[in-house]
């Protein structure tokens, strides 16, 4: 078994890894290599990651190197992303409220534009202006400086009041 160290700085002794059926995390999880972006050796490391389970141990129980579970492992995680941020544009595509937001814009006037355009649209959106401004700054991240929106970008309710921000093109 690992010695791992808990909370306390206390070492103590984690599942074995050798005795973790992948197969049945994977079938819990309902992965399914036909359909994932990942490969099935993706999956069986993030799975056991995600359990805990050191890279090294990892190795070990797929017979390959540390810096190979290093790599798969890396490799899963940008598919993971990727496939986060093409179901973000296809919802964006989607989006019954669309509302652009220019350069120059006062973060303070982005609420205003999103619940005019919900009115329009007769979408409800269930955030206040301060969580808006915060959902909006929080998503943009660098595209906001202070309360000037620095590039332009685009906020998209969904039917369900779900609000989504992407950084637009232009």
């Amino acid at each position: 078994m690992d010695n791992v160290e808990d909370a306390g700085g206390e070492t103590t002794e984690s599942e074995d890894a050798e005795e973790f059926d992948v197969d049945e995390a994977l079938s819990e999880v309902g992965f399914d290599a036909d359909q994932s972006v990942l490969t099935r050796r993706q999956a069986e490391v993030l799975v056991l990651r995600e359990r805990g389970v050191r890279q090294s141990r990892i190795a070990s129980m797929l017979g390959t190197s540390r810096a190979n579970v290093s790599s798969v492992e890396s490799s899963a995680r940008r598919n993971v992303e990727k496939a986060r941020e093409t179901v973000a544009f296809a919802e964006a595509l989607t989006a019954p409220v669309q509302v652009s937001v220019d350069v120059g814009t006062d973060l303070y006037d982005v609420p205003k534009k999103v619940y005019d355009a919900c009115d329009e649209s007769g979408v409800k959106v269930n955030r206040t202006a301060p969580e808006l401004m915060k959902i909006v700054s929080d998503a943009a991240g660098d595209a906001i400086q202070g309360r000037e929106v620095r590039e332009s970008l685009l906020v998209g309710v969904t039917t369900g009041g779900r609000v989504q921000v992407r950084r637009s093109a232009e």
